[in-house]
């Protein structure tokens, strides 16, 4: 069990929440690695808490993919795999274009320059190096896109997928490589549904996953040898 491992403390949330948010940045910094076992005694003397709210994060980590459950072994750090990415993301894919063209019909003047002031935060996020930062103003963009869509079934099944997308798209983020490229990608996407115009919104959107596709698979398979 890693030394760092510390309790990040909120006095907004429960306390269940506080754990699951410890945990999930520790696993996506890599200081929990792949395979290492989740034991609820010890991370709860670790942390300060009981067993209680180690497994219920434990299992909140299990529906974002970061922990598995082993019969006889219990849990454990999930490792990626291209084929739970691939699966994952060509969900989003369906998904994030059905958003994009019904939110091209729907968006309202307010939701289009809220749209605006949350690319340009996205871009200020980059520009820190915070990485939760980025992957919060990010997941912010898109959520302005589904809101637009004034569809509560497609939001509830785009806000359940984003759980999932949380470690390939902080894996996207960590390479500033990357960075230039989403920020004319969002940049595109804003224009396009600001204009109304779905085929080029749509294309946009294809194009944007299957870079992010590229990008982590080729991450994963650097892991793998």
């Amino acid at each position: 069990m890693t030394d760092q491992l510390e309790l990040n403390m909120d006095a907004y949330l429960p306390l269940r929440d506080v754990v699951f948010n410890t945990l999930r940045e520790a696993i996506l910094r890599g200081d929990l690695v792949a395979g290492e076992r989740l034991m609820e005694l010890q991370l709860a003397a670790k942390l300060g808490v009981s067993r209680t709210p180690i497994r219920e994060a434990i299992r909140m980590l299990e529906q974002e993919g970061l922990a598995i459950t082993i019969p006889r072994k219990g849990a454990i750090v999930a490792g990626m795999t291209e084929k739970d990415m691939k699966d994952v993301l060509e969900i989003r894919e369906a998904l994030e274009e059905l958003s994009v063209q019904v939110a091209c019909d729907k968006i309202t003047e307010n939701e289009i320059e809220q749209l605006y002031r949350n690319m340009k935060e996205f871009e200020l996020a980059l520009q820190s190096g915070d990485l939760k930062r980025m992957a919060q103003a990010d997941v912010e963009f898109h959520d302005v896109i589904y809101q637009a869509t004034d569809n509560p079934k497609l939001i509830s099944m785009l806000n359940n997928l984003r759980e999932q997308m949380y470690r390939y798209r902080v894996e996207y983020l960590k390479n500033p490589e990357n960075h230039e490229q989403l920020l004319k990608e969002h940049e595109a996407i804003y224009q396009g549904i600001s204009e109304k115009d779905k085929a080029v919104v749509t294309e946009m959107i294809r194009k944007h996953i299957a870079n992010q596709v590229t990008v982590v698979k080729n991450m994963i398979r650097e892991q793998e040898k």
